[in-house]
């Protein structure tokens, strides 16, 4: 299966493919009849397989059937609900977007493409209708055929989150994300009886790839959320009874911080695994959530180039490691040291990928290309750059120490601020920490740190200095720690280490 369409029309028809809280479900003969709808509409409104289509649409299961329907038929856009009427009109702009589909057609994104000349179709949910399916206000203007997908089709375009630059745009063909989505249902071992909760953003590929697209590879069924919600989650497991869920870590800690008060619930479960990925996993918060619900908790590392999973660990209980992101799980995965590739172990480099999930490039970028993009010497193909630092161990199991551009540079000492977060989360008052680099005058970047305390506690940051100073290295102990409620995020809940510093009104270090 090397297409959206493939996969989706190979589930048994009777099976339960989208969920969603007080929804009829739909069934798989459901799902196909109304991708094959939408298409249609598509065509009739003389969008073209090469043309793209922009979705703003809430987090839920009509989110997933609108993806699952344009990328089907064109190449679908989603885009964050949450963007302000500026941001719309650059990525509308940037994207060169033939429709945008929204529910709110006099919200931001609706404005911001009658702006642009760019036609709006309205989505509107018909009463007690079955999850996913909603109706398009979609007027005929033409009808070119509905013809079958090929591998090399555009199927998904993501930008990039340019924390550090003009963001980047990502094309993903239907081979790369159909790979992606069987190297996750495979690692995963997914089956047809499982059940995904879904509570990622179903902009981002970690949703779209890990929970969406791997379910129904396997012919398996996802319980579609509005969106993450730490007082609601146990509601919805309670709801679902999945049998895995993936998150990025901060949402694991939420829902880990509200346990207590779920005993019930978590005693009613039946979890097969709870995945990780987006982000490095504390090891005390993998622990925890292990204890919490009684299975194994799996790490894996994405990103978007990749339509997401590039490693993974295994599922057998025990036989994850702690820290690691695990082993190659599709891609082929190494390190990039002196200019050579390697698997060495114990061996510091940046990793690189190659495989058929990986995008064949950056568009209309040519210097990121070039400098993301290195050709084997071998002749089997080109290596991605991933800019993450990363060390194998004898086993293959990669361990990233951090963004290369994330290391802080204390006057020539490299700093992974990963290893002094995991530090801050052994003080028994510390629930969350992110270190991060602050400019200094003379040093280049000084060490810095924020964490949220664990409720009902006061933390002394002076008493917290010295445990981290029995433990590090004194140039690896932050100058500065700040007690903050709430460690600021990105959209799709990760967190952001650099410019940090500037979010937090924190000047030059002296």
């Amino acid at each position: 299966m090397k297409t959206i369409g493939e996969i989706i029309s190979a589930a048994s028809a009777e099976a339960i493919a989208l969920r969603a809280p007080e929804q009829p479900p739909l069934q798989y003969d459901g799902l196909v009849r109304f991708v094959a709808e939408i298409g249609g509409k598509l065509r009739q409104n003389g969008v073209a397989r090469d043309q793209r289509v922009a979705i703003v649409l809430p987090n839920g299961p009509q989110m997933a059937s609108a993806f699952l329907a344009v990328a089907n038929a064109c190449i679908a856009a989603p885009l964050n609900p949450g963007y302000k009427q500026d941001e719309f009109d650059f990525y509308l702009r940037d994207l060169k977007a033939a429709l945008l589909i929204t529910d709110d057609i006099e919200g931001p994104a609706a404005e911001a493409a009658k702006a642009l000349g760019v036609a709006v179709a309205r989505v509107s949910t018909p009463d007690n209708a079955e999850a996913g399916i909603f109706s398009l206000d979609l007027p005929d203007s033409g009808i070119l055929p509905l013809n079958d997908a090929s591998p090399a089709d555009e199927a998904l375009v993501l930008h990039t989150s340019g924390t550090t630059s003009r963001p980047k745009i990502v094309p993903l063909s239907q081979a790369n994300v159909a790979s992606s989505a069987f190297n996750v249902a495979t690692s995963l071992e997914l089956k047809a009886t499982d059940v995904c909760l879904n509570v990622m953003p179903l902009f981002h590929i970690h949703g779209l790839i890990a929970a969406v697209l791997s379910s129904l590879r396997a012919g398996a069924s996802i319980y579609c959320t509005p969106g993450f919600n730490a007082l609601k989650v146990f509601g919805w497991l309670s709801d679902a009874n999945p049998t895995w869920y993936t998150a990025v870590p901060t949402m694991h800690q939420a829902i880990l911080s509200r346990k207590s008060r779920n005993l019930d619930t978590i005693g009613s479960l039946n979890l097969r695994l709870v995945r990780s990925s987006s982000s490095s996993l504390p090891p005390q918060v993998m622990a925890e959530l292990e204890d919490t619900f009684g299975c194994p908790v799996v790490e894996a590392y994405g990103m978007t180039e990749a339509a997401h999973q590039m490693t993974c660990n295994p599922i057998a209980r025990g036989a994850q490691k702690p820290g690691s992101v695990g082993v190659a799980a599709g891609p082929d995965v190494q390190l990039l040291i002196d200019s050579g590739f390697t698997q060495q172990p114990e061996m510091a480099g940046e990793v690189v990928i190659r495989g058929d999930n990986v995008t064949a490039g950056y568009e209309a970028n040519e210097t990121a290309n070039r400098e993301s993009f290195l050709n084997d010497p071998d002749g089997n193909g080109s290596w991605f750059r991933t800019g993450d630092q990363g060390i194998f161990d004898a086993d293959g199991f990669l361990t990233i120490t951090g963004r290369l551009k994330e290391i802080i540079n204390r006057g020539g000492e490299k700093i992974s601020p990963r290893e002094v977060d995991e530090v801050l989360l052994d003080h028994p008052v510390v629930a969350q920490a992110v270190t991060f680099a602050v400019p200094h005058e003379k040093l280049g970047e000084e060490v810095a740190a924020v964490i949220v305390a664990k409720e009902g506690v006061t933390p002394d940051t002076k008493q917290i200095r010295s445990f981290l100073t029995e433990r590090l290295a004194n140039f690896k102990v932050p100058k500065q720690i700040l007690v903050i409620d709430e460690i600021p995020k990105g959209a799709t809940g990760k967190l952001q280490r650099i410019g940090l510093h500037k979010k937090l009104g924190i000047g030059a270090a002296e």
